[in-house]
């Protein structure tokens, strides 16, 4: 193509709306146009990336014998409702109503219209396993879109879906997407983490997310660098570090004594003169069970150390809630006497009563009276109260890996793929049903794997750039390379260029040729802006038969002979991919 004739409308400056690398570079490349909040127009060069991107994804994809299809958007309310998701979804889904006054909704995932699919055809376990996936438009009616495509209400997405006879046939698809998702990811040049994950409103037993490390992220993983675990805040496991202070020794009986006005754990250790470490933190929270349109709530006690803060995701999951809640001040009041500050467990017997493991084998700690006020010293578990016990605690830094014991890190992280075990959670509640081997209805088992199409881009953006632009792998570039004669209009320049520009063409190398009429300066700072990974320079040094080759990441530059520039053009192209997936995850 031909720099003249494209429309890459760049910027100078960064755009005032955009605080993200990612968001002001690809404003100020002319990839992207926002329309309104959270809904962007994809120009050219993001559209030339995009393709790839899907390109790359459809081979691993079907590799792996999956099946592409493109299924509705606009989904009638039925299919949500029979899996319980129309609900669930909240706020988070766009719906409308047809001119019948008939509910419906923009898709945010097609599990349940796959299973609808499934349910119609599926027949006989000789049908079994399948493998569908499609490239489609989701929408999310996102209340904060920030970030440019970080958090938006339009997006792409690769979804896939798995039917399986059984455990063992789910346990290979998993397998296979996981793998796929490396290479995909490999192939687009990404560094990225596999970290273990929770299911949320997708449902199923076991989840992974891919992600990479960015500040620009609003995730949160919790990895090893020693041994490579790796999982998301609300999933991960540890070992706590040790309190700062040792218990009291001795069998002590619980002692009340006054805290007047002190209700933070932060104000009872100023007063008592111990470290947060020494107190219990007494939660209150509301659990939702059951199914349909009455769902059960139960109020619970957790107790966790004074320095440690709940995964609610991790309490759900210990209670098999479909969420929890912090209880409300009068609810606390009804329930315990005494407001929020003073609670603890200690006499609690009309409340289910969870602790953390952190608190296992701790003696004479501190904690609420359950007497506005006041508060308990003394108090053991196991002796002075009797728990349920789990894992209830968010891991922090510096807490020991479970698996080798070194230090863990927190690190911001961005989301950009994640797999699903989903179990029986829409085969069974859609009455999707088969004849197994001997003649015998049973339900198939489902997986479900997503690919943010944007997020790959973006985070591209993120990993690799500077001050001068975007350094994208050339595997996802727009173009592969540019060819800029420093002036077009000297003949000899014009016809090199050319003929450059038509034998690169000819082995189906991805180049753009800088044909305008601008200084030599205004040409390079556009091809780094816009994130092309080599330049070939006419100019002088022509007239002894070479250009300049520059690799836009690294800078680096040499002169080599004009003829030798595509064949030179191919090597570097596959250095680049041999680099990215034997990069080091």
């Amino acid at each position: 193509m031909l720099w003249s004739t494209l429309f890459i409308p760049t910027l100078r400056e960064n755009p005032a709306e955009a605080e993200v690398a990612s968001h002001q570079l690809l404003l100020r490349a002319g990839y992207i146009r926002q329309l309104s909040a959270g809904i962007y127009n994809y120009l050219l060069l993001a559209q030339r990336s995009f393709l790839k991107i899907q390109q790359i994804v459809r081979e691993e994809m079907n590799a792996i014998g999956g099946q592409e299809m493109l299924l509705a958007v606009l989904n009638p309310a039925e299919v949500w409702q029979e899996s319980g998701r129309w609900d669930l979804m909240g706020d988070n889904m766009f719906r409308l109503k047809d001119r019948a006054g008939r509910d419906l909704c923009l898709a945010m995932t097609h599990e349940e219209v796959m299973t609808v699919i499934a349910r119609g055809e599926l027949r006989s376990y000789k049908q079994l396993p399948q493998i569908w996936y499609q490239i489609q438009t989701k929408f999310r009616d996102e209340p904060r879109p920030k970030s440019g495509l970080l958090r938006v209400r339009q997006f792409i997405m690769k979804d896939s879906y798995t039917f399986d006879m059984d455990a063992a046939g789910l346990d290979a698809a998993y397998r296979k997407h996981h793998d796929a998702y490396c290479k995909i990811f490999d192939r687009c040049g990404l560094e990225y983490m596999v970290v273990e994950a929770d299911s949320g409103a997708m449902g199923g037993s076991q989840s992974q997310e891919f992600t990479i490390a960015s500040a620009a992220g609003e995730d949160l993983v919790v990895r090893c660098r020693n041994c490579g675990y790796a999982a998301n805040l609300e999933k991960a496991t540890s070992a706590a570090t040790a309190p700062l202070a040792a218990d009291p020794e001795g069998e002590l009986a619980p002692e009340e004594f006054h805290t007047p006005g002190f209700k933070t754990i932060a104000e009872l250790s100023g007063f008592t003169g111990l470290p947060e470490s020494s107190q219990m933190k007494s939660l209150v929270m509301v659990a939702t069970t059951g199914a349909g349109e009455k769902p059960v709530l139960i109020p619970v006690l957790i107790m966790v150390r004074g320095d440690h803060q709940l995964s609610e995701t991790k309490l759900a999951a210990a209670l098999g809630a479909k969420e929890v809640r912090a209880a409300q001040p009068h609810e606390i009041k009804e329930w315990f006497g005494a407001g929020a500050g003073s609670l603890g467990p200690v006499g609690v017997t009309k409340l289910r009563v969870l602790a953390d493991l952190a608190l296992q084998g701790r003696q004479n700690m501190i904690t609420g009276a359950n007497k506005d006020d006041y508060h308990l010293r003394h108090v053991t578990p196991d002796e002075d109260f009797k728990p349920e016990w789990f894992d209830l605690r968010q891991s922090v830094a510096g807490d020991a890996c479970i698996q080798c014991g070194h230090p863990l890190e927190t690190v911001k992280s961005i989301e950009i793929g994640h797999i699903f075990k989903l179990g029986y959670k829409y085969s069974e509640s859609m009455g999707l049903r088969v004849l197994d081997e001997h003649g015998k209805e049973v339900t198939p088992i489902m997986g479900s794997y997503g690919i943010g199409i944007e997020r790959i881009l973006t985070c591209a953006v993120e990993l690799f750039n500077d001050k001068d632009g975007i350094c994208l792998p050339p595997s996802i570039a727009p173009f592969a390379a540019v060819i800029t004669p420093a002036n077009y209009k000297n003949p000899l320049q014009h016809e090199a260029a050319d003929l450059l520009y038509k034998d690169c063409k000819h082995l189906g190398l991805d180049v753009l040729l800088d044909d305008r009429d601008e200084r030599p300066g205004v040409k390079f700072k556009d091809a780094d802006l816009i994130g092309v990974p080599y330049r070939v320079t006419i100019g002088k040094k022509l007239a002894e038969g070479k250009v300049e080759f520059v690799e836009r990441r690294t800078r680096k530059s040499e002169d080599i002979l004009l003829h030798d520039v595509p064949a030179h053009l191919q090597k570097a192209l596959a250095a680049a991919l041999v680099s990215s997936t034997a990069a080091k995850r």
